[in-house]
């Protein structure tokens, strides 16, 4: 006997919406999302200068390609854009229930079903869980002495507030990371003056960036050919680096980034400031083609000293330095290591998902976690990259646990993933990993090694019921 089975998928953003589009016609999906609309972390994420780091054409879903972007690296609003036509285009709005935050998934082991409760008080029971709560949704404030004292606003690159103006005042800026890389450039021109807190810094590669022109939308619109040409290809070149081993670069690779450096920061003194202390390829790599030279102009200080407070006027540092600022912009990234949080979920007996990854979170493959059936993670543990698409990831998973409601449809009620098996994929990653290092973020090999291992769903993996 076939069912369709409750799906409940949380969160709407491209693992949210992946997921509900690969189940629509398998299973019954409901997608709870907390926020006032889909986009998840591109919605959240609205920032001056925010936009994805790789190639538009590799930034949307293999089943509707994009061909209405602006730029080779899509910005924030095109990206919210296709994520909205996409949850119309295939009839999503009706399933999605807005403003709801999941606090509790607690599962029933008599009835195999899980019980979800939200921040309102409502219930609901669905046979299948698919957390899609992403790994950058909870963004980290630093523990600063003094800053609740500070007299101006006080900003998140993930929670921008749109009605600071920045513009002839003095910006203090902490962090280095892919946002503040983003953020810098984008407002330097308009500020008096910019200060940028540096705890670490990061290697750059130019970022090959432009404007699409009107032959180019017309190629794209009217030859898909073309459109899937330069995806391939675009797969092929991301492939190759992600190919790379995992660890410091060769000595013909760090020289070149050397010179790079070099042409782009002919301070002796700034460059200094701007070599990182780690190997290249130890670490993530970001993209720019305008950090360096914001960093470069006359009104903007780069600070390596450590924020010591925050004063009502200012950022004070460890050497004693005031630094006088009208707005401070915390560039500090997330959370990466919660996945589901705030959220609590209970599993078998009673055990809860953060106890289970007390030691560091892991999953197989990413998405399944022993002694919580019928739970299935999208874009979990080890599935970010080092270089190429999330969301061919994310696709990947979508398809999986397609795979895994049609056996809930044809009579299984339950799916876990063998213990064995989570520790030896769990042990793999680790083994693959750089030496000394925890994990539990980046996919060790290429996208399409990923998409072989997920292309079937392997039932001795699972105990089924």
């Amino acid at each position: 006997m076939t069912t369709r089975p409750k799906v409940a998928v949380i969160g709407a953003g491209f693992g949210g919406i992946a997921a509900a589009v690969a189940v629509r016609d398998d299973g019954d999906p409901v997608v709870l999302e907390r926020g006032s609309d889909v986009g998840g972390v591109w919605r959240e994420n609205s920032y001056p200068g925010a936009a994805c780091d790789i190639p538009s054409h590799l930034y949307s879903f293999s089943f509707a390609l994009e061909h209405r972007w602006s730029r080779r690296f899509a910005p924030q609003p095109d990206i919210l854009r296709y994520l909205r036509r996409i949850t119309d285009e295939f009839g999503l709005r009706p399933r999605l229930r807005l403003r709801t935050e999941v606090t509790e998934a607690r599962y029933d082991d008599d009835r195999s079903v899980w019980r979800l409760t939200t921040a309102t008080g409502d219930a609901l029971e669905a046979q299948m869980l698919v957390a899609a709560c992403g790994q950058l949704t909870r963004p980290t404030r630093p523990d600063v002495p003094g800053l609740a004292t500070f007299h101006g606003p006080v900003l998140h690159s993930a929670r921008w507030d749109p009605d600071v103006d920045l513009r002839g005042r003095r910006v203090a800026v902490v962090g280095t990371g892919a946002s503040a890389v983003q953020i810098v450039p984008a407002v330097a021109d308009d500020v008096a003056h910019l200060t940028v807190f540096q705890r670490s810094a990061a290697h750059l590669v130019p970022k090959p960036d432009r404007r699409y022109s009107a032959l180019h939308h017309a190629l794209f619109r009217r030859v898909p050919v073309w459109r899937r040409g330069a995806r391939a290809l675009l797969m092929a070149v991301f492939e190759r680096a992600g190919a790379a081993p995992v660890g410091p670069a060769s000595a013909a690779v760090r020289r070149a980034w050397e010179l790079l450096l070099r042409v782009q920061v002919p301070d002796a003194g700034l460059r200094a400031r701007l070599r990182p202390a780690h190997a290249l390829g130890s670490r993530r790599v970001l993209v720019s083609s305008d950090w360096y030279r914001a960093l470069r102009k006359p009104h903007v200080d780069l600070v390596t000293a450590a924020v010591d407070e925050v004063t009502p006027c200012g950022v004070r540092t460890v050497d004693g330095a005031l630094h006088p600022a009208d707005v401070i912009v915390l560039a500090t990234g997330f959370e990466s290591d919660v996945f589901v949080t705030p959220m609590k979920v209970f599993g078998r007996d009673g055990r809860e998902l953060s106890d289970e990854w007390r030691d560091g979170a892991a999953a197989h493959l990413g998405m399944a976690v022993p002694g919580f059936p019928n739970l299935f993670l999208v874009h979990g543990p080890h599935t970010a990259l080092r270089a190429g698409s999330v969301v061919h990831m994310i696709e990947c998973q979508a398809r999986y646990v397609l795979q895994a409601v049609r056996r809930i449809a044809g009579g299984t009620h339950t799916l876990e993933v063998r213990r064995e098996v989570a520790d030896a994929f769990a042990a793999e990653m680790a083994e693959r990993s750089e030496p000394g290092t925890r994990n539990a973020h980046e996919w060790p090999g290429t996208m399409r090694e990923y998409e072989r291992r997920t292309a079937r769903f392997a039932d001795t993996d699972f105990l089924a019921t």
